[in-house]
């Protein structure tokens, strides 16, 4: 004899992967200040390869001044992290430093010694 069961089978949800983390050196970029005024955007002690780039994230004009040999490349992880119509404008920074010697410090000098 056979009955017919009723199981309510629950469809278990997969884990949620945490979102990986947004790595910008995928697109050969480097993001010297997130979210930042226009007053240390215009800073002259950054990179002469530093953008500032404008783009809108939910209705707020946000401010990133970030590094990259490509403006181009810029532009792609911009739209790639925040989608079509984000990016409002591109323009070069103000610095004047050589890119190969921004951040770098000299070694500290060894005392000589009396003898």
């Amino acid at each position: 004899m056979t009955t017919k069961v009723d199981k309510e089978e629950k469809l278990a949800e997969p884990p949620k992967k945490p979102e990986p983390k947004f790595d910008p050196s995928v697109y050969s970029c480097e993001i010297i200040h997130e979210k930042t005024t226009h007053e240390k955007a215009d800073d002259r002690k950054l990179p002469s390869d530093a953008f500032n780039v404008t783009y809108v994230v939910e209705g707020e004009t946000l401010l990133d001044v970030t590094r990259s040999a490509k403006m181009s490349n810029v532009f792609d992880m911009y739209y790639d992290r925040y989608g079509k119509d984000c990016v409002q404008k591109i323009d070069y920074g103000r610095g004047t430093i050589n890119p190969g010697q921004w951040g770098y410090k000299a070694p500290e000098k060894k005392r000589k010694r009396k003898g």
